[in-house]
């Protein structure tokens, strides 16, 4: 049996093999971003095809936080009825699914009239414009937002969380001295510029319950002088992790328009590594990961303990069955 296709734990949940689908924004959100029929048609297909999770794309916390002006969100009572029956015919697959909670922050595309925020007012680039440093009450806000929307996922029958820190959204901009200026108890040093995420945590895990899996997606490297690396992200999620965290997803970059200097077979292998090696939580690697040599040598060398294919998944739905 290849190590792809046997049981593994995240929490207290036990998954049917290691094969995660990512979350990937779709763009077919409503302008109120509610989720449709095609997100249910959509996940449900791709748990039929054999993947052990479902992390569905990116759902904002809070309007201002879309991504996009077709992403899907969960800042309202409204907004769990149609992210409930993604959840059901997922789970109608014998999948389980997890919701990836977010917050655009400066990335964001608001709607006219809301505010950009960040936590320095540093823009991502001309095309976003430049948004307003977050006061402490702000910052308040958008923990509570989080926690308000883990709750309504439970409520819509989802099994897990993933808090969203990578590329370039708002946790990955306070966790970035490039983009985190401030001179309070958010920013400076690599503790407090992690002090919203150790919020954001603690909130979650408040709405709730510690049986609930919540994992969370870091951007392991800025790829630019003066940015995060590895080694620091490791250092945060020493901390992170004992405030209820149960897996990492290891990505990268965002945090800059430009791409990533190497998008190769398996690119970000290297920080996925660096990172399981040094705390005590499983592993998920992600990118341009494609077949099942790849997966079997990512998991028997110690890259990994779970793998997530993306793009791929979208060609062929079946791709689960095949690894």
């Amino acid at each position: 049996m290849s190590l792809a296709s046997t049981p593994f734990a995240i929490g207290g949940l036990t998954l049917k093999n290691r094969i995660v689908m990512p979350p990937m924004q779709q763009y077919q959100g409503t302008a109120e971003a509610f989720a449709t029929a095609y997100h249910v048609h959509h996940y449900a297909r791709r748990a039929r095809g054999g993947v052990g999770l479902v992390i569905i794309e990116s759902t904002a916390v809070a309007p201002e936080g879309r991504l996009m002006a077709d992403d899907i969100g969960l800042f309202s009572e409204a907004h769990v009825a149609p992210v409930a029956a993604i959840a059901a015919a997922v789970k109608a697959e014998g999948v389980p699914i997890f919701m990836q909670l977010s917050h655009g922050g400066r990335k964001s595309r608001p709607h006219p009239g809301s505010r950009l925020i960040a936590p320095s007012a540093i823009p991502h680039d001309d095309d976003y414009g430049m948004p307003e440093a977050m006061s402490l009450d702000d910052i308040t806000c958008v923990v509570m937002a989080f926690a308000k929307a883990a709750r309504r996922a439970l409520s819509a029958g989802f099994n897990g969380l993933e808090l969203h820190a990578a590329h370039g959204y708002l946790l990955h901009q306070f966790l970035s001295p490039l983009s985190n200026t401030r001179g309070d108890a958010y920013g400076g040093d690599l503790e407090g510029r992690s002090r919203i995420v150790a919020d954001v945590i603690r909130a979650v895990r408040e709405a709730v319950g510690r049986d609930v899996p919540v994992t969370i997606r870091v951007s392991a490297s800025d790829y630019q002088e003066g940015g995060l690396t590895a080694e620091m992200i490791a250092e945060a999620l020493t901390v992170l992790i004992p405030l209820g965290l149960d897996a990492v997803h290891v990505s990268s970059g965002g945090l800059s328009p430009e791409p990533p200097p190497n998008t190769g077979p398996g690119y970000q292998l290297g920080f996925a590594r660096t990172i399981r090696e040094r705390i005590e939580v499983p592993v998920i690697a992600v990118g341009n990961i494609r077949t099942a040599v790849q997966v079997e040598d990512i998991l028997r060398e110690g890259h990994a303990d779970l793998v997530a294919i993306g793009r791929p998944l979208l060609v062929h739905p079946d791709l689960g069955r095949v690894l």
